[in-house]
């Protein structure tokens, strides 16, 4: 056998142990749910400042709140997506409910200025700059949305997910989260052409 097919053979393993284990910890096995924990919270972690920023001051307790929220919904988890994946869902989701309670409490003046930019020092560091306070306003604006098509546009946008691994998440077909993207970007367009400071940080030229 190469090494390639113990490689191979080896993973396969793996997901069939972490496919047991999830199968446990839908049960409430608490040594179960502990060990797959322990297996997303890398990528809960990740998807939580993806969608807040990384130095957003809840980013350790809304982490926290998606790992519990996970658990709450294993029972629901079909397996037609890698466990990290449903647990990204999670994660975007529970962030995004987050940024919305923030946005109902937080004064107009200081709703694109929320986060510390994380920029290098190195060459170029205007546009670095310019990318992140997109990306900041961008996670502003995700917070106005409709929630399913605000998470899909975060899966997409920020996190990189692919359209199959979205849909696969979120229990619903491609076709629909390729319309929830559409329907955000719309929105997300729109509200961008109404405000001359947010026409000229995303460069949308009418002449």
């Amino acid at each position: 056998m190469t090494r390639a097919s113990l490689a191979i053979s080896a993973a396969g393993r793996e997901r069939d142990e972490l496919d047991e284990l999830v199968r446990r910890a839908a049960r409430r096995d608490r040594e179960a749910q502990t060990a797959v924990l322990a297996a997303v919270a890398p990528r809960v972690l990740a998807a939580v400042r993806g969608v807040l920023g990384v130095h957003a001051a809840d980013v350790d307790d809304v982490a926290q709140d998606s790992l519990i929220a996970l658990l709450d919904a294993l029972p629901n988890f079909r397996g037609d997506c890698p466990i990290a994946s449903f647990a990204c869902g999670v994660a975007v989701r529970t962030a995004l409910r987050s940024r919305r309670r923030w946005l109902r409490r937080a004064p107009k003046h200081e709703q694109y200025g929320r986060e510390q930019l994380d920029v290098e020092p190195a060459h170029g560091v205007d546009v670095q700059l310019d990318r992140a306070r997109r990306l900041a306003v961008l996670r502003t604006l995700l917070g106005a949305l409709p929630l399913p098509q605000a998470e899909a546009l975060a899966l997409r946008c920020i996190l990189e997910a692919d359209l199959p691994e979205i849909a696969a998440a979120a229990g619903v077909p491609v076709n629909t989260v390729r319309s929830r993207i559409r329907l955000a970007r719309e929105a997300l367009l729109q509200r961008i052409d109404a405000d001359p400071s947010l026409r000229a940080l995303f460069e949308v030229d009418h002449a």
